[in-house]
């Protein structure tokens, strides 16, 4: 059975899944270095009621089922006392009915919506909270209605789309076609082939990691850059660095998180980071900063419920509220509701335009 507070001052170790390998990859030394302050911060206090962290970091960028059968082994030798971090949503779905309720599991990514699986609690942005409101915003703003969707073909892109398709009408848009492949596959030919043909006004991208970064350059070299514009959920610093300069013209993303955000909250994360990491520190980003989020929540239900079980847990998180770099983060049942803000992309960085 996991570790709870009769385990006395043994360590609360921490599962952080994240992608190593394949194209989530490019956010995990971002992510690690987060964690690794993070988990240092609250050492540096009480830890998690009393308890030092200790990170076990567990490769997300493997096929989801190799990654459940790692997290299986951990739980059943009580080698972790809960799970965070940042992957897909296909790993998700694997380790909701393995984790059941065992231990406590916080689920940072952005994601399609609508988790109810026991003892999971969601801290990352929905369809409703980010895309929504970010074509509402393009529409008023840019005139853009007619949308092409270029997407990996598994569970969150997949699902985003059905949720845009079913409002698209209250949101006064209109998709015009679509093409997913495989992930790994972003650098297929055919995306900005079909985008050309598509007669649209933009592209949204739900692609992720690297696989958007290889997508940002064919659709350059294509020529396409100059007359479409491309928003993106799931966009950061480091892909805009691997894109290039002459790749993220007229490219839109909405976010919680960036590091060009300038409440007092984001600049004391940031000064934070680099004191603690160096200024040679991979970069943050909306990935690594919801990892640090995932550790706060637990840290946050831990102190607030004065245990660390699922069960602890559940009694609590309805109406959790705390405040982080992303603003007010406050929990309806399981799901974390969170300021979301747009942003425009300036060669290497992000231009944040506003709070939708």
């Amino acid at each position: 059975m996991p570790r709870d507070q009769s385990a006395g001052r043994a360590p609360y170790r921490i599962g952080m899944v994240i992608p190593l390998q394949g194209p989530g990859g490019i956010f995990g030394p971002s992510c690690i270095s987060v964690c690794e302050m993070t988990a240092d911060e609250l050492n540096s206090g009480d830890g998690v009621n009393g308890r030092k962290v200790e990170i076990v970091y567990i490769d997300g960028g493997q096929a989801p089922q190799a990654v459940a059968a790692e997290i299986g082994r951990l739980i059943e030798t009580s080698g972790i006392d809960a799970i965070t971090g940042w992957h897909i949503s296909s790993i998700r779905r694997r380790l909701g009915p393995l984790v059941d309720g065992r231990i406590p599991y916080v689920y940072t990514s952005l994601y399609e919506g609508d988790e109810r699986a026991r003892g999971i609690y969601c801290s990352g942005e929905t369809p409703e909270q980010q895309i929504f409101p970010a074509l509402s915003w393009m529409r008023d703003n840019l005139g853009i209605r007619r949308w092409y969707v270029v997407g990996a073909k598994y569970v969150w892109p997949l699902r985003s789309l059905r949720k845009v398709i079913d409002f698209a009408s209250m949101l006064g848009v209109e998709i015009v076609g679509t093409t997913f492949v495989p992930m790994g596959h972003g650098s297929d030919p055919r995306l900005p082939a079909a985008v050309a043909a598509g007669d649209c006004d933009g592209v949204l991208m739900l692609l992720v990691g690297q696989d958007a970064v290889d997508f940002n350059r064919s659709f350059a070299e294509a020529g396409l850059a100059e007359r479409i514009t491309r928003y993106s959920p799931l966009m950061d610093e480091s892909m805009l660095l691997a894109s290039g300069p002459e790749a993220t013209g007229d490219l839109y993303c909405s976010a919680s998180y960036f590091s060009s955000l300038t409440s007092a909250n984001a600049l004391d994360f940031l000064g934070r980071y680099i004191s603690a990491r160096g200024p040679s520190a991979p970069s943050l980003n909306n990935m690594a900063q919801s990892c640090y989020q995932g550790i706060q929540t637990l840290a946050e239900l831990a102190s607030k419920s004065g245990g660390t079980r699922s069960t602890d847990f559940d009694r609590v998180i309805d109406g959790l509220t705390f405040t982080g770099p992303r603003g007010v983060v406050r929990f309806i049942g399981n799901q974390a509701v969170q300021p979301v803000n747009l942003a425009r992309a300036d060669v290497f960085d992000f231009e944040v335009l506003g709070t939708l």
